[in-house]
C-alpha cells in the first residue's frame, strides 16, 4: 500500500494546484506531442519499410 501512497499523493496535488482547464490543456499539449511523435515514425517505418521491397 505504501507505493500507491506516491500515485495518490500525486494525483491529489495535481487536482488541487491545476484548475481543470489547465490539466485539460495539458494533457492535449502532450496528445500533441505524441501525435507528431507516431506519425513521423509511422512514415519513417513505412519508408524504410518500401525501400527494403525495392532491392
Amino acid at each position: 500500500m505504501q507505493k500507491y501512497a506516491v500515485y495518490y499523493l500525486v494525483i491529489l496535488l495535481s487536482t488541487m494546484l491545476l484548475s481543470s482547464c489547465q490539466a485539460v490543456e495539458t494533457i492535449f499539449k502532450a496528445g500533441m506531442w505524441w501525435a507528431f511523435i507516431l506519425v513521423i515514425g509511422g512514415c519513417a517505418l513505412i519508408f524504410w519499410i518500401l525501400s527494403k521491397f525495392k532491392k
